[in-house]
């Protein structure tokens, strides 16, 4: 292997992806190495923050109106998270999630859709479950190798460095804006 190169499943390109996103109705989001750099900052007295890319936000406000539904399912459990979803009018928060395949599951089963009909960005070790079952497995450029591997594209973008807006981006040009 190659030295920055994730094997395993193959990786589409920019116009595959396009063409696959116009079956996604769910785009699932991790938050930690993801919608955030993956770092955290801790106050004295113990609170914890997250930076979130204000990009990724307008991203997702536009890939909403376009049609697609988001959610976030991350193991965290921070005010701060519960704040971003509100303010992005995100339906689906999942938080203190073990088994990120249940919560989409859930989702799904609700809808009436199949996971076939997801889209997931995730980083770490506990997005692999969930990479290996939904339509379209995604993840940054700074994810571990592991998760580049169960991925379909990786983004040119690092987590909370515009990596859900090239998403985004490009689930707007598959719905023609």
């Amino acid at each position: 292997m190659q030295k920055g190169k994730a094997v395993g499943l193959p990786k589409l390109s920019k116009d595959a992806l396009i063409e696959k996103l116009k079956s996604i109705k769910l785009f699932s989001l991790d938050v930690d190495g993801t919608l955030t750099d993956g770092g955290l900052y801790y106050m004295e007295d113990g609170t914890e923050y997250r930076r979130f890319n204000v990009r990724d936000g307008m991203g997702i406000k536009l890939s909403q109106k376009a049609g697609m539904e988001f959610a976030i399912v991350t193991a965290s459990f921070t005010p701060s998270i519960t704040h971003r979803a509100e303010r992005l009018g995100i339906e689906h928060l999942h938080l203190k999630v073990e088994d990120k395949v249940i919560s989409i599951g859930e989702i799904c089963a609700e809808k009436g859709w199949s996971m076939d009909h997801v889209a997931h960005i995730g980083d770490d070790v506990n997005d692999l479950g969930i990479l290996e079952v939904v339509g379209l497995p995604l993840c940054p450029a700074d994810a571990i190798d592991s998760v580049k591997e169960k991925s379909a594209y990786i983004c040119e973008n690092k987590g909370g460095m515009g990596a859900v807006r090239e998403i985004c981006d490009l689930i707007l040009i598959s719905r023609g804006q």
